[in-house]
């Protein structure tokens, strides 16, 4: 007896695709079989093989119709069910990257939401990254803040770490700010350095892992969003002006940021071709949350702390690791809560 015991067996002759089927078998003395033997042609019934028919459609599907996206009701939902929340109406939003979530501590009048208590919303799993989102005023500024966010390597699909961006959307948010921690590969650059982003190269996006692949919503933006403009150069500037009034002008870069997949570090070899391509910081994040916000409209502004110098040389005994990345986050975040709270008043200040 076939152990398959729920799916029928296909009679001979009969093909999975239900397409007739000629079987030629040739002569065959150990099977008692002297001479060429043509089967006829059979049909298989509709009827005869659902199970068969269901896998066939599902074959016959585009790659993403299979996969399990957010819908716009979905969004909505979540939306709705922080704002029933809060009295706040974010205007700014935040993403604290690996280490800094402390600037979601300096907000006033907190209103704190737990990840896992969020109707939809994804959760992180990463050590330095709290799962907390934080609602509250900065600088006079109402604004949400993100401790922690989602990554490729936890297992999450793209369309679900960038989530909370659209939710931030449907609130009302304007302007989105990134954190991340970074390694250096800008010979120039070192350890408690603040890189602005102002490009970046998506390497997994290269490969097709974008955010936006698959059926486009309008009600969030077109088709096909331009990003040669993705980190405002506005808000670039004032971001520039702010480190050098606070005395950060000798800590302050601005470079091209590059993703990975992760969540091994990389290679000798790959940090290399990552400065031939054009890349002065990398890390795991970021990216698809800032196409997500462009292509709804948002204003991004970018900020790498670089935790540390990726190893470049054969016979170099340094080794990368997240304790390292968390303890240059902790020693720097006084400074990165500092420049990102003047530079979200300034920000109101220009648009009073």
């Amino acid at each position: 007896m076939s152990p398959w015991v729920d799916e029928p067996r296909l009679p001979s002759g009969q093909s999975e695709r239900g397409m007739p089927v000629t079987y030629s078998e040739r002569g065959n003395p150990e099977r008692g079989i002297t001479e060429t033997h043509t089967f006829p042609e059979r049909q298989i019934s509709p009827s005869l093989t659902p199970r068969l028919r269901e896998r066939e459609r599902e074959r016959e599907m585009p790659a993403m119709d299979t996969a399990k996206g957010y819908s716009y009701d979905q969004y909505k939902t979540t939306a709705d069910w922080l704002l029933a929340r809060t009295n706040q109406k974010p205007t700014v939003a935040i993403i604290c990257g690996s280490g800094l979530g402390g600037l979601a501590d300096t907000l006033k009048d907190p209103v704190c939401f737990k990840y896992t208590d969020i109707p939809n919303f994804p959760h992180s799993t990463v050590k330095g990254h709290a799962g907390r989102l934080v609602f509250g005023s900065l600088s006079g500024t109402p604004c949400v803040c993100m401790q922690g966010r989602c990554h490729l390597y936890e297992g999450h699909p793209v369309w679900k770490m960038t989530f909370p961006i659209r939710v931030f959307l449907l609130m009302g948010v304007e302007t989105l700010i990134v954190t991340n921690a970074a390694g250096g590969l800008h010979p120039d650059y070192k350890v408690g350095d603040i890189m602005l982003i102002k490009d970046h190269i998506n390497l997994p996006g290269l490969a097709g892992i974008n955010p936006l692949v698959g059926p486009n919503d309008e009600r969030f933006g077109e088709r096909f969003p331009c990003m040669s403009d993705a980190y405002d150069s506005v808000l670039r500037r004032l971001a520039s002006e702010v480190a050098q009034d606070l005395g950060y002008g000798a800590i302050l870069r601005e470079g091209v940021y590059c993703t990975v997949g992760g969540p091994s570090y990389e290679t000798i070899a790959e940090c290399r071709m990552l400065r031939i391509i054009g890349a002065d910081a990398v890390g795991m994040s970021t990216i698809h949350e800032v196409i997500t916000a462009r292509h709804g409209g948002l204003r991004v502004l970018g900020l790498s702390l670089v935790t540390n110098k990726v190893v470049m040389e054969y016979d170099s005994t340094e080794r990368a690791n997240h304790e390292e990345v968390l303890q240059t986050g902790k020693q720097s975040a006084t400074i990165l809560e500092k420049l990102v709270t003047h530079i979200v008043g300034r920000m109101a200040c220009q648009s009073a």
